[in-house]
């Protein structure tokens, strides 16, 4: 809801007279896990720094499956070491 605030002689009393509503279920608050209001402006902020989610199909995707399983595997026998920066990468 949107309020006008007035205060006279330091008393606060809330000016319904622009009054403005929105009902949201109960419901599909839950079912949605939230909800969240934005202005139209931060809204298109936030989608302009959104990372893009790319689908990769046929060679690329199957070179991608080979190189994250040699990954892993490799990972699992031992053969990664930690670092702590970049100038520890041989």
């Amino acid at each position: 809801m949107i309020f006008i605030k007035s205060f006279i002689k330091n008393k606060r009393i809330w000016n319904m007279k622009d009054k403005k509503e929105i009902s949201i279920s109960q419901s599909i608050v839950n079912k949605e896990g939230g909800v969240v209001i934005l202005s139209l402006r931060e809204y298109q902020k936030l989608c302009a720094k959104a990372v893009p989610t790319y689908y990769l199909e046929g060679k690329e995707a199957e070179e991608i499956d080979s190189l994250v399983k040699e990954g892993l595997s490799e990972y699992r026998k031992g053969k990664c070491k930690r670092i702590r920066s970049l100038a520890d990468v041989d």
